[in-house]
């Protein structure tokens, strides 16, 4: 239940970024802008709201793309659906690449609040209440928009931002598969709780959306396991990752493109003992980032330093 570039609509592409519309999104759209079109005397306010509501949240979604882009990782896809955006970003299985990949999306809100919280308090003295109603009513919006998206983002239920937020804090201290899976159990808690939530409220939407926050649980347990698998088998040692400063696990994991077998390239000095085929370069399981045997052993040695 993640929204993919099928049936989404291409709109534009910016610093390396390609922005997808799903087509569900309208009918979102359409809903929320008829229950909005009460607040104002023109139908033309509730569209500009959920407009904004558009350059919120694709705004906090380039945050997390940059963010991750920043600290050599790989993000170049966000689409937008009726449950929110997501920004495909793969940071390099660094705690602190994580953190800040996520964190940059929070910190756009946190970056907006200010500006629209000073515009709310100066419409309420100036009593733009009364002269302009549709435009400090719009401002309004806009202001308990900007910070319900931030709290609710901040909460720390997977896969939500808090929840990422927390896991890449605990993968400093327990290591990413523990923390993986501690968040993940807090995940479904809060998930939990929200659904009892929506069913209090009786509202669909939030019920939907608490539904997604489930499955991705499930999804985000499925992988805290394989990760703590991995995490158990004996890697090389002599080569390190560039990239992610990871060493290599023992086992043939590469696949030849030329006879399709697979075997383990450190092994062989990254030559196929099937049919002697040659590669440059060596991809890397983890972070998916090529190099020669040369920049691995390198990166062992300590010369390739660490980033975020």
């Amino acid at each position: 239940m993640t929204p993919t570039r099928q049936g989404s609509i291409h709109l534009f592409r910016f610093a390396g970024v390609d922005l997808y519309l799903h087509w569900s999104w309208f009918l979102l759209a359409f809903y929320g802008i008829s229950s909005r079109k009460g607040g104002y005397s023109s139908l033309i306010w509730p569209v500009l709201e959920y407009l904004a509501l558009f350059g919120i949240v694709l705004l906090h979604e380039f945050g997390h793309a940059l963010a991750c882009r920043q600290v050599g990782g790989q993000a170049n896809q966000i689409v937008l659906w009726p449950l929110g955006g997501v920004a495909y970003v793969s940071p390099p299985p660094r705690p602190g690449a994580m953190l800040w990949s996520i964190a940059a999306g929070p910190l756009v809100n946190v970056a907006l609040a200010p500006v629209l919280t000073i515009l709310w308090l100066l419409g309420r003295s100036a009593g733009w209440g009364e002269t302009m109603p549709n435009g400090y009513a719009f401002i309004t919006a806009l202001f308990y928009i900007n910070w319900a998206l931030l709290i609710f983002n901040l909460l720390p239920i997977y896969p939500l931002d808090g929840g990422q937020i927390l896991q890449s804090l605990l993968w400093f201290v327990v290591g990413r598969a523990r923390s993986l899976m501690v968040t993940v159990v807090i995940g479904f808690i809060g998930a939990g709780a929200l659904i009892l939530l929506a069913l209090w409220a009786r509202d669909a939407w939030f019920g939907i959306l608490c539904v997604f926050i489930l499955l991705s649980c499930w999804r985000g347990l499925l992988q805290a396991r394989v990760l703590a698998r991995i995490a158990k088998l004996p890697r090389r040692g002599g080569f390190v990752c560039p990239s992610c400063q990871q060493a290599p696990i023992i086992g043939p994991l590469w696949r030849c493109d030329k006879c399709g077998q697979m075997f383990d390239t450190f092994g062989t000095h990254a030559t196929c003992p099937h049919c002697g085929a040659q590669f440059p370069v060596t991809g890397c399981p983890e972070c998916g980032r090529s190099h020669s045997l040369a920049e691995w052993a390198e990166g062992a040695r300590g010369a390739v330093p660490p980033r975020l």
